[in-house]
Protein backbone atom coordinates (compact mmCIF):
# COMPACT_ATOMS: atom_id res chain seq x y z
CA UNK A 1 0.00 0.00 0.00
CA UNK A 2 1.83 3.11 -1.17
CA UNK A 3 1.32 6.85 0.53
CA UNK A 4 -1.66 8.29 -0.40
CA UNK A 5 -1.58 12.23 0.38
CA UNK A 6 -4.94 12.80 -0.91
CA UNK A 7 -6.25 10.90 1.64
CA UNK A 8 -4.06 12.61 4.09
CA UNK A 9 -5.71 15.97 3.18
CA UNK A 10 -9.34 14.71 3.04
CA UNK A 11 -8.13 13.60 6.93
CA UNK A 12 -6.27 16.88 8.24
CA UNK A 13 -8.98 19.41 6.50
CA UNK A 14 -12.19 17.55 8.21
CA UNK A 15 -9.77 18.18 11.46
CA UNK A 16 -8.41 21.71 10.62
CA UNK A 17 -12.47 22.89 9.57
CA UNK A 18 -13.66 21.59 13.20
CA UNK A 19 -11.44 23.89 14.73
CA UNK A 20 -11.49 26.64 12.36
CA UNK A 21 -8.33 26.03 10.64
CA UNK A 22 -7.01 25.40 7.21
CA UNK A 23 -4.49 22.88 5.62
CA UNK A 24 -1.71 25.29 3.71
CA UNK A 25 0.32 21.71 2.69
CA UNK A 26 0.78 18.26 2.89
CA UNK A 27 4.32 16.75 2.76
CA UNK A 28 5.39 13.39 2.62
CA UNK A 29 9.70 13.38 2.93
CA UNK A 30 12.10 10.84 3.29
CA UNK A 31 12.78 7.56 3.58
CA UNK A 32 13.32 4.15 5.82
CA UNK A 33 13.59 5.65 9.44
CA UNK A 34 13.80 9.45 8.49
CA UNK A 35 10.11 9.20 7.11
CA UNK A 36 8.57 12.90 7.70
CA UNK A 37 5.41 13.49 7.00
CA UNK A 38 4.61 17.62 7.94
CA UNK A 39 0.98 19.37 7.34
CA UNK A 40 1.10 22.93 7.85
CA UNK A 41 -2.06 25.34 8.86
CA UNK A 42 -3.12 28.38 8.97
CA UNK A 43 -6.28 29.68 10.86
CA UNK A 44 -8.51 32.21 8.88
CA UNK A 45 -9.45 36.15 10.09
CA UNK A 46 -12.74 36.47 11.61
CA UNK A 47 -15.45 38.92 10.33
CA UNK A 48 -14.97 40.78 7.17
CA UNK A 49 -11.13 39.75 6.68
CA UNK A 50 -9.93 36.87 4.64
CA UNK A 51 -6.46 37.35 6.42
CA UNK A 52 -5.06 35.01 8.66
CA UNK A 53 -4.82 35.82 12.09
CA UNK A 54 -1.81 33.30 13.30
CA UNK A 55 -1.99 29.45 14.21
CA UNK A 56 -0.95 28.97 17.72
CA UNK A 57 1.36 26.27 19.62
CA UNK A 58 -1.58 25.20 21.01
CA UNK A 59 -3.53 24.45 17.63
CA UNK A 60 -0.46 22.71 16.21
CA UNK A 61 -0.39 20.16 19.05
CA UNK A 62 -4.20 19.60 19.03
CA UNK A 63 -4.03 19.36 15.02
CA UNK A 64 -1.05 16.75 15.07
CA UNK A 65 -2.78 14.59 18.41
CA UNK A 66 -6.11 14.23 16.45
CA UNK A 67 -4.71 13.95 12.94
CA UNK A 68 -2.06 11.34 14.45
CA UNK A 69 -4.46 9.59 15.89
CA UNK A 70 -6.65 8.88 12.62
CA UNK A 71 -4.01 8.72 10.67
CA UNK A 72 -2.97 5.49 13.16
CA UNK A 73 -6.17 3.47 13.19
CA UNK A 74 -6.90 4.41 10.00
CA UNK A 75 -3.16 2.83 9.04
CA UNK A 76 -3.02 5.89 6.23
CA UNK A 77 0.54 6.25 6.59
CA UNK A 78 2.09 2.62 5.63
CA UNK A 79 5.53 1.37 6.35
CA UNK A 80 6.44 1.83 9.80
CA UNK A 81 7.21 4.66 12.10
CA UNK A 82 7.53 8.29 10.68
CA UNK A 83 7.35 11.90 12.23
CA UNK A 84 4.63 13.83 11.99
CA UNK A 85 5.18 17.60 12.29
CA UNK A 86 2.19 20.02 12.33
CA UNK A 87 3.28 23.89 12.00
CA UNK A 88 2.25 27.39 10.81
CA UNK A 89 3.37 28.88 7.01
CA UNK A 90 5.71 31.61 9.03
CA UNK A 91 5.39 35.03 7.33
CA UNK A 92 7.24 34.04 4.43
CA UNK A 93 4.73 31.35 3.60
CA UNK A 94 4.61 29.40 0.32
CA UNK A 95 1.88 30.32 -2.09
CA UNK A 96 0.99 27.42 -3.57
CA UNK A 97 -2.93 27.38 -4.79
CA UNK A 98 -4.51 29.64 -6.73
CA UNK A 99 -6.24 30.62 -3.72
CA UNK A 100 -3.22 31.58 -2.42
CA UNK A 101 -2.52 33.84 -4.78
CA UNK A 102 -5.94 35.15 -4.59
CA UNK A 103 -6.09 35.79 -0.81
CA UNK A 104 -2.91 37.24 -0.72
CA UNK A 105 -3.13 40.23 -3.56
CA UNK A 106 -1.63 43.30 -2.24
CA UNK A 107 1.60 41.35 -0.98
CA UNK A 108 4.70 41.41 -1.40
CA UNK A 109 6.05 38.19 -3.36
CA UNK A 110 8.87 36.75 -4.39
CA UNK A 111 9.36 34.16 -6.76
CA UNK A 112 11.14 32.18 -9.66
CA UNK A 113 9.66 31.03 -12.41
CA UNK A 114 10.54 27.96 -14.06
CA UNK A 115 11.07 29.43 -17.95
CA UNK A 116 12.81 32.78 -18.23
CA UNK A 117 10.61 36.20 -18.33
CA UNK A 118 12.45 39.14 -20.16
CA UNK A 119 15.28 37.07 -19.59
CA UNK A 120 14.67 36.63 -15.99
CA UNK A 121 13.58 34.07 -13.56
CA UNK A 122 13.15 35.70 -10.15
CA UNK A 123 11.33 38.40 -9.24
CA UNK A 124 10.14 40.43 -6.04
CA UNK A 125 7.33 42.70 -5.84
CA UNK A 126 3.56 43.43 -5.39
CA UNK A 127 0.81 40.88 -5.95
CA UNK A 128 -1.07 43.41 -8.00
CA UNK A 129 -3.81 40.70 -9.22
CA UNK A 130 -4.41 37.24 -9.94
CA UNK A 131 -7.36 36.37 -12.89
CA UNK A 132 -7.87 33.00 -14.57
CA UNK A 133 -4.21 31.68 -13.90
CA UNK A 134 -2.50 34.96 -14.31
CA UNK A 135 -0.78 37.30 -11.65
CA UNK A 136 -0.10 40.76 -12.10
CA UNK A 137 3.77 41.81 -10.62
CA UNK A 138 4.54 44.96 -9.80
CA UNK A 139 8.28 45.29 -9.37
CA UNK A 140 8.54 49.01 -9.27
CA UNK A 141 9.07 48.94 -5.44
CA UNK A 142 12.31 46.53 -6.21
CA UNK A 143 16.05 47.42 -6.82
CA UNK A 144 16.29 47.60 -10.83
CA UNK A 145 19.85 46.55 -10.75
CA UNK A 146 19.08 43.24 -8.87
CA UNK A 147 15.87 42.90 -11.41
CA UNK A 148 17.82 44.01 -14.47
CA UNK A 149 14.66 46.02 -15.96
CA UNK A 150 14.92 47.29 -19.40
CA UNK A 151 13.53 51.11 -18.60
CA UNK A 152 10.36 51.93 -17.33
CA UNK A 153 8.57 49.42 -19.62
CA UNK A 154 8.75 46.33 -17.30
CA UNK A 155 7.23 47.70 -13.99
CA UNK A 156 4.66 45.22 -13.94
CA UNK A 157 4.98 42.05 -15.32
CA UNK A 158 2.29 39.41 -16.09
CA UNK A 159 3.49 35.46 -15.37
CA UNK A 160 1.18 32.45 -15.86
CA UNK A 161 0.82 30.68 -12.49
CA UNK A 162 1.59 27.41 -14.31
CA UNK A 163 5.44 29.32 -15.13
CA UNK A 164 5.92 29.77 -11.08
CA UNK A 165 8.32 27.43 -9.89
CA UNK A 166 8.15 28.88 -6.47
CA UNK A 167 6.74 31.55 -4.39
CA UNK A 168 6.86 33.00 -0.84
CA UNK A 169 5.80 35.88 0.86
CA UNK A 170 8.21 38.38 1.84
CA UNK A 171 7.50 40.06 5.68
CA UNK A 172 6.78 43.47 5.23
CA UNK A 173 7.90 45.01 8.81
Amino acid sequence: MAFDADRVREIAERVAASSGLEVVEVEFRGGGKSRMLRIVIDKRGSGTTDQPTGVTHEDCANMSREVGTILDIEDVVPGGSYLLEVSSPGLDRKLVRPADYERFTGSRVKLTTHQPINGNRHFEGRLESFHEGRLILDLSATRKKKMRLAADAARKIEIELGNVDKANLVPEI
